[in-house]
């Protein structure tokens, strides 16, 4: 007899529902025991894991067909988009299904938000799909997140978006269960008339009084899973340690862990010690022991399928949403204190300038001396009380890391050391108060060494002509960078013009504008002007920390892409079990794209609750000052951080103060244009709370501060004659005076390109304006 667990493994990889003989002969289930199999068929559609359809056909509960209707919801910051199914009966919340934009801009006419699609959608895991798009089939019902207010009768959804500007009433009927103060998933109905804006509800996420509503809101706005289903607990309940079979000892070297004081899971462990090599003079011989997690998931598993739906590990104030069953990532593949665990581990040695000579590496059984924070840690380090085995430990780390500075000063990697910060809650969930997270050595020394370790196996898979997948972080963008260089010029900044452009030059900015006290107002533009690093089997290097070669080797509990690296390297020096497969080498390429997508999928839900928990936090100091720090300048009005809490408002350009502004996009600024006074990106501010929302996480400030003086008023009032930037006027207004040639440049060439009017389609159909 099979378990449950293995019927809905079953389940998931069936073509569609499944006759109940099917599953009798998949597991050999005869005479007899077909009475026992159709008893514990019944118990899973009562509890409502499975679902009996006509004819007796057997599905997973929540699943949708091959081929079903699709609603597209939204669009993400990557172009795919957002769909969900136009009709579901499953329990709980619908299945987020995403149709990337490349097959997206395949159909014609391109599909958008509130179209209905005919689509072939293919499993990506058990809580979303992937689509393919066979045919639009007219307009859809919008679909959002709300919290319902019932009323007498029916009630009213309130969406939980912020770009959202009205409620929705909910008749009688259309309440599908839920009860006031539920968060919902709502669907729009066609409406008649100018009556108001009505809905019915789908589904429900949760309760807004529960203090986990404004994560709850944010996972599910995203799609991100936060249950592992049964057959992959299941796989986890049963893995075991490994043996010491192929493995190397190094129980006797005294490892250590170095993490934040809250951690639960420690994937790496570091030990540094003087080379005895005499040809080595001032050397040094580092251990990074990570996680062995590829003896835990192995490829195709259900435990492997799970990881790589979910990608990485997402972090939010109340709660981790793990990667992997707490089983493995906070037991087993955890490298606890004083007990036996499996690692990947690489030997490094190190000349005294910090050059790394050779690496190795192993698959080893290791056992962590001690387990310290990096609080715990710089007080050693700082003379501190500790033992004086520990001491030692804490010595030949931080010596290492100082002949490793001499490397670092050498390649000169982008220092962009910015602040940040950490939301407390109380036992109550709520949000007692937000800290700016304290930067030691500690943590600079297992930086440092995470990176050595990444670096060494990237050099190593490529030596040994193994597939991989790249940490890639590419070179800054033309246009960005040229923008970013001309509003410099505006600050009296200089920057490298052309092509050349490395971190060192960024860093040297960086050092003036902390000689001018403007350094976080430059680290911002710098920032602006980076790509986003990604996940890619294509190498083009890191451009922040100015690597030729760089790889993701030191997380594999929280970052499927170490988990491939692992794979790769148990594969090229035939270190044992459960290596890169060729299946998933060839499929590396896909693996990256998707991984790095869900990386985003990630950023933006931990932002979106952060935004909401700190919305909740000042939602009772409306009226208050704060000082704060203009983070980006839009014709719509400013947006700001205040330097205490780092949580992020809008100023809109009504509330900028007594006259009128115009936006100036090259200079990344607004300017007055009767006093020709300036707001521009990175200035200091005061300002004052007019709003929040904590059910959107929105924040709407007044501007108290003056703007900085610009440039002379014509007679009369008006526009300024001569814009310009205080003390630099003569630069800011030669640079201002460039950019508007540039500009009428740009509209000249784009006036002569301008294409004829388009001939009215056959019908009279209008030409799409995408």
């Amino acid at each position: 007899m099979p378990s449950k667990a293995e019927v809905l493994a079953y389940l998931k990889d069936a073509d569609g529902a499944t006759a109940r003989r099917d599953i009798a002969r998949a597991f050999g289930v005869k005479g007899e025991a077909r009475t026992e199999l159709r008893a514990m068929l019944k118990e899973m559609d009562a509890d409502g894991s499975i679902k009996v359809k006509p004819g007796k056909r057997i599905e997973r509960a929540g699943t949708l067909p091959p081929l079903a209707p699709i609603d597209v919801m939204s669009v993400d910051d990557d172009g795919d988009l957002i769909c969900m199914p136009a009709e579901w009966r499953g329990e709980g919340t619908p299945p987020i299904i995403r149709l990337s934009a490349k097959r997206a801009a395949k159909a014609k006419p391109a599909p958008g938000v509130g179209d209905r699609l005919l689509a072939r959608l293919f499993p990506a895991g058990d809580d979303g799909y992937d689509a393919d798009i066979i045919k639009a089939i007219g307009k859809g019902a919008h679909r959002f997140l709300a919290v319902y207010n019932k009323k007498r009768k029916g009630g009213v959804a309130d969406p939980v978006e912020r770009r959202a500007k009205d409620s929705f009433t909910i008749d009688d009927g259309d309440e599908g269960g839920a009860k006031d103060g539920d968060l919902v998933w709502v669907e729009t109905k066609n409406a008649r008339g100018y009556g108001p804006k009505k809905a019915r509800i789908r589904g429900i996420a949760g309760h807004i009084d529960d203090k986990h509503a404004y994560s709850t809101i944010a996972l599910a706005n995203h799609g991100i899973p936060t249950v592992f289903p049964a057959a992959v607990l299941a796989e986890a309940d049963k893995a075991k340690l490994p043996g010491f079979d192929g493995r190397t000892d190094l129980r006797d070297t005294p490892l250590i862990t170095i993490d934040p004081a809250d951690a639960k899971d420690h994937d790496d462990a570091v030990y540094a010690e003087p080379d005895e090599d005499a040809d080595n003079q001032g050397g040094f011989r580092v251990i990074v022991a990570i996680a062995d997690v590829s003896w835990f998931v192995k490829p195709d598993s259900e435990l492997d399928k799970e990881a790589i739906k979910r990608g990485n590990s997402t972090y939010l104030p109340d709660r981790v949403v793990p990667m992997l069953p707490e089983r493995l990532s906070n037991d087993l593949c955890s490298l606890r204190e004083n007990e036996d665990r499996p690692c990947l581990a690489v030997e490094m040695i190190l000349d005294s300038n910090g050059v790394k000579k050779r690496q190795t590496f192993m698959r080893a059984i290791m056992r962590s001396r001690a387990k310290l924070s990096y609080e715990e840690a710089q007080a050693i380090a700082d003379g501190g009380k500790a033992a004086v085995g520990l001491k030692a430990i804490i010595h030949h780390l931080y010596a290492a890391y100082a002949a490793r500075m001499k490397e670092r000063e050498k390649r000169a990697p982008l220092d962009l050391d910015l602040p940040e910060r950490k939301i407390i809650l109380n036992k109550d969930g709520e949000v007692e108060k937000v800290i700016r997270r304290d930067r030691f050595d500690a943590h600079k020394v297992i930086e440092e060494f995470m990176i050595l370790a990444n670096v060494a196996a990237a050099e190593a898979l490529e030596r040994a002509k193994t597939p991989l997948i790249y940490r890639v972080h590419d070179t800054p963008d033309p246009e960005k960078l040229e923008s970013v260089r001309e509003y410099l010029e505006t600050l009296d900044y200089s920057l490298v013009k052309g092509g050349s452009v490395r971190p060192a030059n960024f860093n040297q900015l960086l050092k003036i504008a902390g000689e001018r006290d403007q350094k976080e107002m430059v680290s911002e533009v710098v920032l602006r002007s980076q790509r986003q690093a990604i996940y890619d089997t294509d190498n083009v290097g890191h451009f922040g920390l100015n690597l030729a070669r760089y790889a993701h080797f030191t997380s594999p509990i929280r970052r499927y892409a170490d988990l491939t690296v692992h794979r790769a390297l148990v594969k090229a020096f035939k270190l044992g079990e459960n290596g890169q497969t060729e299946k998933e080498a060839k499929a590396l390429s896909k693996i990256a794209e998707d991984i790095s997508d869900l990386e985003r999928r990630s950023i933006a839900a931990e932002r979106e609750s952060n935004d909401r928990y700190l919305a909740g936090f000042l939602e009772d100091r409306v009226g208050a000052e704060f000082d704060a720090r203009i983070r980006g300048v839009t014709k719509f009005g400013l947006f700001v951080m205040l330097d205490e809490t780092g949580a992020d408002g809008f100023i809109p350009m009504r509330s900028i103060g007594a006259e009128r502004f115009t936006f100036f996009e090259q200079e990344h600024s607004v300017i007055g244009d009767s006093t020709g006074g300036v707001f521009r990106l990175g200035q200091p501010v005061r300002v004052k709370l007019a709003e929040a929302a904590p059910l959107t996480g929105g924040l709407r400030f007044e501007m108290m501060s003056d703007p900085l003086p610009g440039a002379t008023r014509r007679k009369g009032g008006g526009k300024p004659s001569k814009p310009g930037f205080g003390k630099k006027s003569k630069a800011a207004g030669d640079a201002r005076a460039k950019a508007k040639k540039k500009q009428a440049r740009r509209s000249a060439s784009a006036a002569k390109n301008i294409p004829k009017k388009p001939k009215r389609r056959k019908g009279n159909a209008k030409p799409r304006r995408d």
